[in-house]
């Protein structure tokens, strides 16, 4: 479905930020968002809902945190979570939009830097992609080591027939956290059968311009543009990028390549 829906259009369009929505119905800050699909599924209904309404053809569920570490000791499984999510955004959807499993980093850190062995990260992403393989397709998002990206899309090429969207997480130095390259990135993903690939979170559209550009310039795959809102107000956390802006930034990458467009950190349906 995924492949049909790029064949069909010039440009596609990705949801925008869930986080922000959730913190904006008067969730604590503090609480899981992820248990949200069990114990408040109609709120995250309406969330994907009013990204439908605003043209998203395809929305990710709310899983970017569900997984075995971040679930312990919550009382849920993670399959209970994934499993309500996927459905919760399905019957959101409703037909008029495909459902993303949206996968973001464990939260620990991959030998050598940290103790989380490559198995267990694999074993890890795998538990979660058999637990989503209702979804229409896999986004690995907000991902800034690489070998970390690798154990995830090693598990959703092994352990699924789902197509997958990559994107990691860059700097103003061009570069991710762990000091990626976009070459790097690349040779990797598309390697590995990645079917697009791209950049979300961090900073602003125009902020991520350069990197966009310079990924146009190495893959013949699609290019996937999530970016932030700008950045939050350090007094009001309220961000700077207003939707006309975000909309006006959207035709400039595509004038660079990108094909796929969505928001993340400070975005709403406006932006979208």
């Amino acid at each position: 479905m995924f492949k049909k829906l790029l064949d069909s259009k010039n440009f596609i369009f990705l949801d925008g930020a869930m986080g922000t929505m959730i913190q904006s119905a008067g969730v604590d800050a503090g609480h899981v968002p992820e248990l949200l699909n069990v114990t408040s599924p109609e709120l995250i209904m309406n969330i994907h809902r009013a990204y439908v309404q605003a043209g998203a053809d395809i929305i990710y569920a709310n899983t970017f945190g569900a997984n075995s570490f971040k679930l312990q000791g919550s009382g849920f499984s993670v399959e209970q979570i994934i499993g309500s999510a996927v459905t919760n955004a399905k019957a959101a959807a409703n037909g008029k939009a495909l459902v993303a499993l949206d996968l973001g980093p464990i939260g620990q850190l991959l030998e050598p830097t940290g103790t989380l062995s490559f198995e267990d990260a694999y074993n890890c992403y795998k538990q979660q992609i058999l637990a989503g393989r209702d979804a229409d397709l896999v986004v690995l998002e907000t991902m800034t080591d690489l070998y970390e990206l690798k154990a995830a899309l090693l598990a959703v090429k092994e352990c699924s027939a789902l197509p997958v969207i990559c994107t990691m997480t860059f700097e103003e130095n061009g570069r991710t956290f762990t000091g990626v390259s976009p070459e790097c990135m690349v040779a990797t993903v598309e390697g590995l059968g990645a079917d697009a690939i791209g950049v979300n979170c961090s900073l602003g559209p125009k902020q991520l311009a350069p990197v966009l550009a310079e990924i146009a310039s190495l893959t013949t795959l699609p290019v996937v543009a999530k970016p932030n809102a700008g950045l939050p107000d350090p007094v009001t956390n309220l961000f700077n990028v207003l939707p006309d802006e975000f909309a006006e930034s959207a035709t400039e990458l595509a004038s660079i390549g990108v094909r796929i467009f969505g928001g993340c950190c400070g975005t709403t349906p406006a932006h979208i």
